[in-house]
């Protein structure tokens, strides 16, 4: 049964996307968390296993499309069949894809396009995952008692092969100091003792900076991705355990 209301938040949120309005698209996320969405189904029926979404592209990148009612269905004149599912099951199975989600492409202008990063955030939840397009850089803030803290507490914590640090603008809300986690292995126990070495260490970061940790293996995450590409760990347990190299010299030419 389709609850009463869901295209509706839905619907009046999209309204109110434009250019630059942040804030409204973030409303448009919030009812996405909690509404529906009427998947327009190029073959098979809902339901069914090989059941597939319509796709198209826009930019080079991929969406699948959808409607926000059973109005704006009847609206686009789909002929094929639909699917209503909760809008944020639809954005954990397209977002490992890297498939976004089109809202009623039928409209005036084409409808909206959440890219597959911002499905990852309706999945995960908004107030987990920050808001896109994110400005990324070096730590400008002084933070030196910190970082010496978890050097120091990392060397004990056996899970953790190494660390990497950033600063985060997110279009939407307070930039925050990073910390990218690279662990051995992931299992309750290492995260456990991981937790409780942040605990330790967070009252040395500075007064008033925001901190948060992303996980270097996840491979959707655009914080990891740009600390695995642009930053230098500053605890890296494999290069401080490394013995020297003793041996014979080269002989000179």
């Amino acid at each position: 049964m389709v609850r009463t209301g869901d295209g509706d938040a839905v619907e009046q949120a999209l309204r109110a996307v434009a250019p630059g309005r942040y804030e409204a698209y973030e409303e448009l996320l919030r009812a996405l968390g909690r509404g529906r969405v009427w998947m327009l189904l190029w073959y098979g029926e809902a339901g069914r296993p090989d059941t597939q979404f319509g796709n198209m592209e826009v930019g080079g990148f991929g969406y699948a499309p959808c409607v926000t009612s059973a109005e704006q269905l009847s609206a686009s004149g789909w002929s094929r069949g639909y699917q209503v599912s909760p809008a944020r099951e639809i954005a954990a199975s397209l977002y490992r894809e890297r498939w976004g989600l089109w809202l009623n492409p039928h409209q005036p202008g084409g409808g909206v396009g959440v890219p597959w990063a911002d499905l990852r955030r309706v999945a995960g939840g908004l107030d987990r995952l920050p808001a896109g397009p994110l400005r990324i850089e070096e730590p400008e803030v002084p933070a030196e008692p910190f970082y010496t803290a978890l050097e120091q507490a990392a060397r004990t914590t056996a899970a953790v092969r190494s660390l990497r640090r950033g600063w985060v603008r997110p279009a939407w809300g307070d930039p925050y100091l990073v910390i990218g986690l690279e662990l051995y292995e992931a299992g309750p126990a290492a995260v456990h003792s991981v937790r409780l070495m942040m605990e330790q260490t967070l009252p040395s970061a500075p007064a008033g900076v925001d901190v948060s940790t992303v996980a270097m293996s996840d491979p959707y995450d655009p914080v990891a991705l740009w600390l695995r590409v642009r930053a230098v760990p500053f605890f890296d347990r494999e290069s401080a355990v490394r013995p020297p190299a003793y041996g014979y010299p080269q002989p000179l030419r």
